[in-house]
């Protein structure tokens, strides 16, 4: 299965011109970049040098995650997870539980090895608030906003 694998990376990275120039075609009239569909992605094999996670509607402010964030970016993934899970915030847990499902979608879906893995993006994007209402003297009324984001993270293989 793995050396099935690492051939199927071989041929891609080989076509990797070809894949390049099919995805930076545009639109004829509108002259955007043209969308490729999943299967096209598929085909041409965009998205396998790499793992991804992504968690939609994290009950965490997107400010309290990027400031864990930027303490990974660019690490070996042992290295990363050593900080999250020593780093006294709120959004480590979440991150490590995220970092673990990248890696796992990088070694067994597109047969990367795990030693050579690292955080190559990672950003934190607001998602809907949820508004909440605060009693406060005479009648009157607060605003509280309960933030959501979504959390990203892709981990690649480095080239040693």
């Amino acid at each position: 299965m793995a050396a099935k694998a690492k051939k199927e990376q071989a041929e891609l990275l080989e076509n990797k011109e070809n894949s390049i120039e099919v995805s930076n075609k545009r639109h004829t009239k509108s002259r955007k970049p043209k969308l490729l569909t999943k299967a096209e992605r598929k085909k041409e094999g965009i998205g396998k040098d790499q793992g991804k996670a992504i968690l939609r509607y994290a009950r965490i402010s997107p400010r309290k995650v990027k400031i864990v964030m930027d303490l990974i970016k660019n690490k070996d993934i042992d290295e990363a997870y050593g900080i999250l899970r020593y780093t006294p915030k709120a959004a480590s847990d979440i991150l490590f539980k995220l970092l673990k499902s990248a890696e796992a979608n990088a070694t067994n879906n597109n047969g990367l090895d795990r030693d050579n893995l690292y955080i190559a993006e990672g950003f934190a994007n607001p998602g809907p608030t949820l508004k909440r209402i605060q009693a406060r003297a005479q009648g009157r009324a607060n605003r509280i906003r309960k933030r959501t984001s979504h959390i990203t993270i892709v981990v690649k293989e480095r080239n040693k």
